[in-house]
């Protein structure tokens, strides 16, 4: 028996991959003339139900386009999924008069969607944040003719395709070719390096502890200082306002001490300016 894809099942595909794939496959395509209409009610009426439909019927589409990106070496599910969140922003925003068929307009956002999870999940440190490193990311590796480092004949001709300089192929296949490396060691490799043995952690220095501990007391000294500058319905309005987790109002203040709120806006502001002179 074939499965009715729920909502939920659309957004959540690693809960049965094969399954969710056979059962997208099984949604029938729309005809043009059905497309058309679905979208002209959403477009217009903003009815949800033509919305489900025409990402119903192109989960397909997703899960072909995800699978163009399997050598990246991330789950296919995680893949299709964000698939489908760039297919529901292409339906929410697909105009009917453009012309096209849907899929051909979906296209862009579904892959936007997916490259944009590469990017941020394929290696622990960002490697591709300008415009054409992203370009040469998805670009560099189809376009090297051969394993190993490109020549320079084959560095310019990649630079000249993809409409970047040559230095941007150097950078872009010097990040491919490198690897993430583990902060600590593995138990079985006691004799290697890790960063963990050479990076310094200013968090256990004992130097910075005392220097952290030393400028904090000397903060809170001056600010006692500062404090006794301030008359008692300022100190109050500071304490109140600045020093306590539920901080008052300017209201609550004006109703305890019978003024104006804009009145215990400027005492705020002078005792303010007294506390920097005095803790300067």
């Amino acid at each position: 028996m074939k499965k009715n894809l729920t909502t939920m099942d659309v957004l959540s595909p690693g809960a049965n991959l094969d399954a969710y794939i056979q059962a997208v496959n099984g949604i029938p395509v729309l005809a043009a003339e059905r497309e058309q209409e679905l979208a002209k009610v959403l477009f217009e009426d903003g009815e949800l139900d033509a919305a489900r439909q025409l990402v119903m019927a192109h989960l397909r589409f997703v899960v072909y386009v995800a699978r163009s990106y399997s050598g990246y070496g991330l789950s296919e599910s995680d893949l299709i999924q964000e698939g489908n969140v760039g297919l529901m922003k292409a339906v929410r925003r697909f105009d009917p008069k453009f012309g096209v068929r849907l899929v051909s307009f979906a296209v862009h956002w579904i892959k936007a969607e997916i490259h944009e999870f590469i990017l941020k999940n394929w290696r622990i440190v960002k490697i591709a944040t300008t415009k054409p490193q992203r370009k040469l990311f998805f670009n560099l590796r189809s376009a090297k003719k051969r394993l190993g480092w490109m020549n320079e004949t084959e560095i310019h001709n990649v630079a000249r395709d993809l409409g970047v300089t040559a230095e941007d192929v150097r950078q872009m296949e010097n990040r491919l070719a490198s690897h993430d490396e583990a902060f600590e060691l593995e138990p079985a490799d006691e004799d290697g390096y890790s960063p963990s043995q050479y990076l310094d952690d200013p968090d256990t220095d004992p130097a910075s502890i005392v220097e952290m501990e030393n400028i904090s007391r000397d903060h809170r000294d001056r600010l006692k200082v500062a404090f006794k500058l301030l008359d008692e319905r300022s100190r109050e309005i500071i304490q109140r306002r600045w020093l306590v987790d539920k901080k008052a109002t300017l209201h609550e203040l004006a109703g305890d001490f019978g003024i104006s709120a804009e009145r215990v806006r400027q005492l705020e502001q002078n005792a303010l300016k007294k506390l920097k002179l005095g803790f300067a």
